[in-house]
């Protein structure tokens, strides 16, 4: 059966017509000399929005977040975070790679990080130890169901760091999640991280991008390891006109999704072959098969009833919402789910 609704990833949706429309009509130049005038103009609006100097467009998160990763660390540092963070499950080991730091790994509760779980592992003056020179906090948690930080929890993470001397990062892949969910303001991000990282191509529904945000000579620097990445994309207007358009008119529909994951998380909750769904506060629903079932067999079955879905492990599946489903398609695979007999295992 085609697909008839995707919820692998909010990466997944396409541009809108009214997004196209805005694409076409992008005044582009060449981004690696400045002088793509709607490059710029992103850049700007973003930095304005989080209260912070600069920003740098580039293709990924995983780029933002590992070009931020070097500017904050030397060789033979080591960068703090969760253990099940994108930075360092999923950005194909860029930590060691790009910027030859090591990591400490915490467990934070659904990937929340506190003070009280940070200050123990900051390794002291040592010639034995790795410096311990940054944080990287991701909002929301994607293996933690999209979870999200509220600015009461981060703000005592910064006043740590401040006061050991280390730098803060935000991998803020579904910031403007958090932010719904939250009631926070943007604005109030910047006291607090030394850089963050913006998506645009996930709930926002942009094609590409990513807009690394944080002082002005931060970016400086930043634009230099991006050319040595190979991230200088020249004309890309096209792709930041997407993003701004995203931002002025995609942000506030976002708790349409965070409701349609909920209705979700509600049905899943009601049927024998989930034993948990993870509590729902943004758009990223994780459950667990119960036992007898495989996680596997479940996203199959799905799939041949037009919906699409993915396995996180052996147990755990995740269905995220986004920009392209739609309310009817929330009802029908809820119907779906609701009536779909597993076959159990021995």
């Amino acid at each position: 059966m085609a697909i008839k609704v995707d919820f692998r990833s909010d990466t997944v949706t396409k541009p809108t017509a009214e997004m196209q429309a805005a694409m076409m009509s992008a005044k582009i130049g060449d981004d690696v000399f400045g002088e793509d005038e709607t490059v710029n103009e992103l850049e700007r609006k973003l930095a304005g929005m989080f209260n912070m100097e600069a920003g740098l467009f580039c293709p990924s998160g995983t780029m933002t977040n590992q070009i931020a990763i070097k500017c904050f660390t030397q060789p033979m540092d080591e960068v703090i975070c969760d253990q099940t963070s994108h930075v360092y499950r999923y950005e194909g080991g860029g930590i060691a790679y790009h910027s030859m730091a090591s990591v400490r790994l915490l467990y934070g509760e659904r990937g929340i990080l506190t003070p009280e779980l940070i200050e123990p592992e900051i390794n002291e003056s040592n010639i034995h130890y790795p410096n311990s020179s940054l944080v990287v906090l991701e909002n929301t948690v994607n293996k933690g169901g999209g979870i999200a930080y509220t600015l009461d929890q981060i703000e005592p993470i910064h006043t740590l760091c401040n006061i050991k001397g280390l730098k803060l990062h935000l991998d803020g892949a579904r910031i403007f999640n958090a932010l719904i969910a939250t009631g926070d303001h943007a604005k109030d991000y910047g006291k607090y991280f030394d850089g963050i990282s913006v998506c645009l191509s996930k709930g926002l529904g942009a094609p590409v991008g990513s807009v690394l945000l944080g002082s002005a000579a931060t970016i400086k620097k930043a634009r230099k390891i991006r050319k040595a990445f190979g991230g200088g994309m020249r004309q890309a207007g096209f792709l930041a006109a997407a993003g701004i358009y995203a931002l002025d008119h995609h942000v506030s529909r976002l708790s349409t999704d965070h409701q349609h994951a909920a209705a979700l998380a509600d049905a899943l909750n009601k049927v024998n072959y989930v034993s948990s769904v993870m509590p729902v506060q943004t758009n990223i629903v994780l459950f667990n098969v119960a036992a007898g079932f495989r996680a596997e067999d479940v996203v199959h079955l799905l799939s041949e009833k037009g919906i699409a879905c993915i396995a996180t492990s052996l147990n755990t599946i995740r269905m995220v919402t986004h920009l392209d489903v739609s309310s009817e398609m929330v009802d029908m695979a809820i119907d779906k789910i609701m009536h779909m007999q597993p076959i159990t295992h021995k």
